[in-house]
């Protein structure tokens, strides 16, 4: 199991306002025509698959899986599973967010599998928390929200953040944790009973970023 490093898988989608810094070790995916992006930022990609319905052809590249057209799961979700299958449990996904219910819910998945991962484009990073504790470093700006994934989220507590909560529940049909806002201090959003969905204003993951399942 790979605990260390990250799988970046990039999708068909603008990369626009999105760094992507692989380290040494980290394994990048391209997924359809996310490979047209990462040769565009002279990013060569360890793995290429798909069904290259978005690229419009089948990439010379020595690691390329072909998919059918018609099947049960984007070309992101077989990559996702790819990723998980191979010992994966930390994943970013870019270039997704096109299809975005679609992505949250493979957000989800990686969760319920007891991975993490993130998604990154159109200026926003989201990540889903279950049953644990997110910590942002201090320094951040910007708007933050915070988005029950299922029904209802219970015992969530928001620290650090313009407004501040105490063991509440989010339910799905009432956002109430839209829209709050970076205070510039450390700041943690906790859940204790179900699944979060966190979104902040950004490009990339910050530093010094960390996610703690079960309780403290």
């Amino acid at each position: 199991m790979n605990l260390e490093n990250t799988c970046y898988i990039v999708g068909a989608a603008s990369l626009d306002g999105v760094r992507l810094s692989p380290r040494p070790g980290d394994y990048v995916i391209a997924a359809d025509g996310g490979y047209r992006s990462l040769k565009a930022r002279g990013i060569e990609p360890d793995f290429v698959m798909g069904d290259f319905d978005s690229l419009g052809y089948r990439p010379d590249h020595p690691n390329v899986e072909t998919h059918p057209v018609m099947k049960d799961d984007t070309d992101l979700g077989l990559a996702v599973r790819w990723a998980l299958a191979h010992g994966y449990r930390r994943l970013v996904m870019a270039g997704a967010l096109d299809q975005t219910i679609a992505s949250l819910q493979t957000l989800r998945g990686l969760t319920d599998a007891g991975a993490q991962g993130w998604l990154i484009g159109c200026g926003w990073v989201v990540t889903a928390v279950q049953n644990g504790t997110l910590t942002f470093p201090a320094g951040m700006a910007g708007t933050v929200s915070v988005f029950s994934s299922g029904d209802a989220a219970r015992g969530v507590t928001l620290r650090g953040l313009l407004y501040e909560i105490t063991d509440a529940e989010l339910r799905c049909a009432m956002p109430l944790g839209v829209s709050n806002s970076f205070t510039g201090a450390a700041a943690t959003v906790r859940v204790t009973d179900g699944t979060v969905y966190v979104l902040w204003q950004g490009d990339a993951l910050p530093d010094g970023l960390e996610v703690r399942h079960g309780a403290d």
